[in-house]
């Protein structure tokens, strides 16, 4: 998955209009990313790439991008 791909299919779980995340974007600058999104984002994670995250990885995290590395999308 590229990373557009995958600002893509991210943005849809934050439904937030296509094209207005960045992989820069803070995580805590997000109104979007809460609780819910974490648990929609770990079950995309497993299901569209594979990966099997725990939430704890997730304080290693402070932008979309690092997320992305996490999930082990090319940057």
């Amino acid at each position: 998955m590229t990373m557009d791909e995958f600002l893509g299919h991210f943005g849809d779980l934050l439904e937030m209009p296509a094209g207005q995340l960045r992989a820069e974007d803070k995580l805590a600058d997000l109104d979007e990313w809460n609780s819910m999104a974490m648990v929609g984002f770990i079950a995309f994670a497993d299901a569209e790439l594979g990966k099997t995250l725990s939430p704890r990885l997730f304080a290693t995290c402070s932008t979309v991008g690092d997320l992305a590395k996490l999930a082990g999308v090319s940057v």
